[in-house]
């Protein structure tokens, strides 16, 4: 038996436990990634990487090569509902609906001015191998697949954990010692090791979902993240198709039905693509079935996020249905907060109460993602069907004349059709959700507040307004240097460093940058951003910057502590008495220091 110690291990390597891996390695900290598999998913599962995301993988050097695989939101941008996907009959292949969503078509103003990347469309089966990738480079050895978790034991004297990992292929053991553990492994071995709790609705219902390759171009537009299908007919053959590339649009190879298999076994590969060919209209069709997976919709949370010396993240905090995308999303996040505390303990320049801020920080807003994720499944099962004259109380014999009104060219169907736009607009709390994904904020926890109150937010999450108060999203905004154009968003780097953004005239700030950075031992940047002419290191290129920062409180001679995860910490609105003072303080209590 071999033994091996190291400050951090993850246990999980799927997208959650690879990111974690990979800011971990950003931030300079050891550790060790173990995962049961001995590949990455061999499924497509989660396809939508949001806008907040692409961010944290362009922060750490990962968004090009994600992008570079994925399909833009100019390939995905619609969501879609129609009759059939072909079909001989009048009311096949017509279209019911259709909506931009995602960044995708009018809303992509919106979305660039919120963030430096945009949303993009790549399924597990093919970002897990890219986030594997650069976790080995970055950690060379330590990266394990074919490696399980046996046991996990907090030692005594409570300073670290103890685990067993057992190798799969061999079966040999090895002991780990680890001053701290991530869990993410979906909750199958820490947190039930643990004894944690799930709270919420652990099957809300099943659903299934199959895989398979075949080429649909002759009657595929492409453009959509997501086709619902409401069928004229059967409502049992009422569905969604989903592109999982590795082409986009048009020519996509492979895809994901979640397929209604009423009477049917899923095991029974005939039965299951015959019924992929009903749904499709497509009786003749040339498919080749990868795997038919059924599973449990959840809506349950953590009751802690924090058990000792382990941290939940991903599927192992949070299960949700899979609506706006928030899951995987919420779960690459969680890494990301937490990957900047965990480097700032073990490397001695932060109090051990900073870890303490990651459950004050993530559980609220894996809380609301659920919620939110709840709220638009059931609209969508509910409002969406009802838009088109179908529900539970439309016998099925009014079936197929609900959707000859529908589509009729007379005033009572263009009545008809005029309604249900309105209701379907409504889904933009789904499919246009960009507050959701990035205004969230965090009112407890590593922040200093200053008494201000958060701006207003869109009751349908899909109105982003970005500010400067403690807790939010870092604004971003284009400076240039150089003759080089940077987003606010790339002035916070991918080490653990905190950033000092003031004016043009911040020398009083410069001064106490370094003052703090020297008692507490913790690098501060200051970065200068003002007009042009006035001598700053940067340039506001369109004067977005200065509105931003100007119209919450945050104005010329004041300053903003930001942390390594681009999250504000704290805010001088002007001139401040003592500047050294003020910052010092103010990063000793985000840094969990009981005192500066």
């Amino acid at each position: 038996m071999s033994t091996l110690k190291v400050p951090v291990l993850i246990v999980g390597g799927g997208g959650s436990g690879l990111a974690a891996s990979v800011f971990l390695s950003g931030h300079g900290v050891d550790h060790l990634l173990v995962e049961r598999r001995a590949d990455t998913s061999r499924l497509p599962k989660a396809h939508y990487v949001n806008q907040r995301t692409m961010g944290i993988f362009r922060q750490h050097g990962l968004a090009d090569d994600v992008a570079e695989r994925a399909a833009s939101p100019e390939q995905f941008g619609t969501v879609r509902w129609q009759t059939t996907l072909t079909g001989p009959g009048p009311l096949d292949g017509r279209v019911i609906h259709e909506m931009d969503g995602f960044g995708g078509g009018a809303l992509r103003e919106r979305y660039e001015a919120a963030g430096p990347a945009l949303p993009a469309k790549l399924p597990q089966l093919r970002l897990e191998p890219v986030l594997r990738r650069h976790a080995e480079e970055r950690n060379p050895g330590h990266v394990r697949f074919g490696h399980e978790l046996v046991s996990l034991t907090e030692n005594g004297d409570g300073e670290d954990v103890t685990a067993e990992i057992r190798c799969v292929e061999t079966g040999g053991v090895t002991t780990v010692t680890a001053r701290y553990v991530i869990a993410a492994d979906a909750g199958r071995t820490v947190g039930p090791a643990l004894g944690v709790r799930m709270e919420g609705l652990p099957a809300l219902f099943d659903a299934t979902t199959a895989y398979f390759s075949a080429d649909l171009s002759a009657w595929w537009t492409g453009g959509s993240v997501i086709t619902w299908f409401l069928n004229p007919y059967r409502p049992d053959l009422s569905s969604a198709l989903i592109e999982m590339g590795p082409t986009w649009g048009k020519h996509c190879e492979e895809w994901g039905l979640h397929l209604p298999l009423a009477g049917i076994d899923r095991t029974d590969e005939k039965a299951v693509t015959g019924r992929i060919r009903e749904v499709l209209g497509l009786p003749d069709l040339e498919l080749t079935l990868h795997d038919v997976t059924s599973w449990s919709v959840e809506a349950v949370l953590a009751e802690r996020y924090r058990h000792g010396r382990a941290f939940l993240v991903g599927d192992a905090a949070h299960r949700q249905p899979p609506a706006v995308g928030l899951g995987l999303n919420s779960g690459i996040q969680d890494a990301h907060n937490l990957a900047w505390k965990l480097a700032g303990v073990l490397s001695g320049r932060a109090g051990e109460d900073l870890l303490d801020t990651y459950e004050a920080e993530r559980r609220p807003v894996g809380q609301a993602n659920l919620g939110w994720a709840m709220s638009a499944a059931a609209h969508h099962q509910v409002v969406i069907d009802a838009a088109v004259g179908l529900g539970p109380h439309v016998p099925p014999e009014r079936r197929t004349p609900a959707f000859f009104s529908y589509f009729s060219p007379t005033p009572v169907g263009a009545a008809q059709r005029a309604r249900a736009a309105e209701i379907f607009a409504t889904h933009r709390g789904e499919c246009q959700a960009l507050d959701v994904e990035t205004g969230f904020a965090y009112e407890q926890g590593a922040v200093v507040p200053d008494g201000s109150r958060p701006p207003a937010r869109a009751p349908l999450g899909d109105e982003y307004r970005p500010t400067t108060r403690p807790g939010h999203l870092l604004p971003h905004a284009w400076a240039e240097r150089d003759g080089r154009r940077v987003s606010t968003h790339d002035l916070v780097g991918p080490d653990a460093g905190f950033v000092l953004i003031t004016g043009a005239d911040g020398e009083a700030w410069t001064e106490a940058a370094a003052t703090a950075a020297e008692k507490l031992s913790v690098p501060v940047t200051v970065v200068r951003i003002g007009a042009d002419g006035e001598g700053a290191e940067y340039t506001d290129a369109d004067g977005t910057w200065a509105r931003l920062r100007g119209t919450d409180g945050a104005g010329a001679g004041g300053a903003l502590l930001v942390r390594p995860d681009q999250h504000v910490a704290w805010r001088a609105a002007g001139a401040a008495a003592d500047p050294a003072e003020a910052l010092t303080g103010a990063l000793a209590l985000v840094l969990g220091h009981r005192a500066p």
